[in-house]
């Protein structure tokens, strides 16, 4: 299921705090582009999560791959394949 790769990814998260409104910011180096802030830790968390979720959707609607997570894979079809 894509809850699996996603919350591999979330895994792979790192965070900290920058001078902003929203000062806690989270990121995965693996994931290209894939960044959120958040006014707490949790916030950022959650909105990493649903930023992960939006981007999966957006590159499999335009047919481009998917960086593996760890051994999670997703394949074109959506379904994840754990190696």
């Amino acid at each position: 299921m894509l809850i699996e790769y996603i919350h591999a990814a979330l895994e792979k998260a790192r965070y900290e705090l920058i001078e902003d409104d929203e000062p806690y910011y989270g990121e995965v180096p693996e994931l290209n582009g894939v960044w959120a802030t958040g006014n707490t830790l949790e916030e950022c968390r959650k909105n990493l999560e649903e930023t992960i979720d939006e981007w999966i959707v957006f590159r499999l609607r335009k047919g481009l791959t998917l960086p593996p997570i760890g051994n999670h894979i997703i394949k074109d079809s959506g379904e994840v394949a754990v190696a």
